[in-house]
C-alpha cells in the first residue's frame, strides 16, 4: 500500500491542490471521460447482445444465421455507442472549459435552446432510427423478404436504420422511412398457406368433387418437383358458402413461404384439368345481349324488339 504522506505522492498532491489545481482537475476530467467512453461501449454491447440473444432463442430472430446476428449487433451497437459518446464528450468539454476560467453558462443555455429546436425538427428522424433499431432487434423482416408496409408491398431490396427500400411487382421502388412503419406484414416468414376458394355448380355431387380436389392435392404433394416445397397437402377443408352461382369449397394447404404464389398457381392449373376430365362445372354468370339492329340485312330472326327505330319515326316524304 503506498504511503501518500511521503514523496512522490505528497508532492503530487501539493501540485494538484496548489498551482497545478486547474491542470490536475483537467487531467482527472479527461481520464474519467476516457473511462466513460470505454464503459459506454461495454454497457451498450452487453445490452444489445442480451436483446439479440433472447430474440435468437425465443423470438423470430432464431431463423437468422450467426453472421446475420453479428451484423445486426454491430449496426445497433454503433448507433447507441456514438450517441452515448457524443454526450460524454460534450459534458467533458464543458467541464474542461470551466476549469480554465471560461464562463460557459451562456453557451450552455444557448446550446440548450438550439438542442430543443433541433429536437423538435428532428423528432421524425430520431423516430426513424429508433424504429429501425427495433426492426433489426425483433427481426420483423430482412433483405429479400416480401412485405407489406405503409401501404406498399414488395420485396425488400435494402434496409438501414433510417429507411426501408421496397420494389413492388411492377418494378417500382418505394422508399419508406422506418418511422412510418406501424404494421409490418411479412409474407415470406417460414411457411404460408394455400387458401383457395373453388365454386362448383349446383347439382354437382359434392362428395365426388371433394374427392377430385383431394386427389389433385395428393398428386401434387407426391410430385418430385413439389414434394419438398409442400409442407401440408392441399385438401378441401369445408363447404364454405352456398353462393349465388354455386357451392364454394374452401381448399387449404401449407407450403414454404416463398413458394406460396407458385404453388397456388400450379394447384389452380391442375384443378382446371381435373374438373374438365371429371365433368365438374365451374359456374359463371350468363350474359344476354339484346341487339336493336341485326345488321344490313335487317334484324336477326328471333331478336327481341326494343321499340321503333329512327327510320320508323322519320316523317314520310
Amino acid at each position: 500500500m503506498p504511503e501518500f504522506a511521503k514523496p512522490p505522492w505528497s508532492t503530487l498532491y501539493a501540485f494538484l491542490t496548489g498551482a497545478g489545481a486547474g491542470l490536475g482537475r483537467a487531467i482527472v476530467i479527461i481520464v474519467v471521460a476516457i473511462v466513460g467512453l470505454r464503459l459506454a461501449t461495454l454497457f451498450v454491447h452487453g445490452i444489445v447482445k442480451a436483446l439479440l440473444d433472447r430474440e435468437a432463442t425465443e423470438g423470430t430472430a432464431q431463423e437468422l444465421s450467426a453472421v446475420e446476428i453479428q451484423k445486426r449487433m454491430r449496426t445497433i451497437q454503433a448507433l447507441a455507442v456514438n450517441f452515448l459518446r457524443f454526450f460524454v464528450v460534450v459534458i467533458a468539454l464543458v467541464m474542461l472549459l470551466e476549469q480554465f476560467g471560461l464562463n460557459v453558462g451562456p453557451a450552455v443555455a444557448g446550446l440548450g435552446v438550439v438542442g430543443i429546436a433541433v429536437g423538435f425538427g428532428a423528432q421524425s428522424l430520431v423516430k426513424d432510427y429508433l424504429n429501425g433499431a427495433l426492426i433489426l432487434i425483433e427481426n420483423q423482416f430482412s433483405r429479400g423478404d416480401v412485405i407489406r408496409i405503409a401501404g406498399v408491398s414488395g420485396t425488400v431490396e435494402d434496409f438501414s436504420l433510417r429507411r426501408t427500400t421496397v420494389r413492388d411487382l411492377d418494378g417500382i421502388v418505394h422508399t419508406v422511412p422506418n418511422g412510418e412503419i406501424t404494421v409490418a406484414s411479412n409474407l415470406t416468414r417460414v411457411w404460408a398457406r394455400i387458401n383457395q376458394d373453388v365454386t362448383i355448380a349446383y347439382g354437382t355431387d359434392v362428395d365426388a368433387a371433394i374427392e377430385v380436389v383431394d386427389t389433385v392435392g395428393r398428386e401434387m404433394a407426391s410430385d418430385p418437383a413439389w414434394k419438398r416445397r409442400i409442407l401440408e397437402t392441399p385438401r378441401v377443408d369445408r363447404v364454405s358458402a352456398l353462393a349465388e352461382y354455386g357451392i364454394t369449397l374452401k381448399i387449404l394447404g401449407t407450403v414454404r413461404a416463398t413458394e406460396q404464389w407458385a404453388a397456388a398457381g400450379e394447384l389452380r392449373k391442375r384443378l382446371l384439368t381435373a374438373f374438365r376430365i371429371h365433368g365438374i362445372e365451374i359456374p359463371r354468370p350468363q350474359r344476354v345481349v339484346l341487339s336493336r339492329d341485326g345488321g344490313v340485312g335487317g334484324p336477326t330472326p328471333g331478336a327481341a324488339a326494343l321499340g321503333p327505330t329512327d327510320e320508323d319515326l322519320a316523317p314520310e316524304e
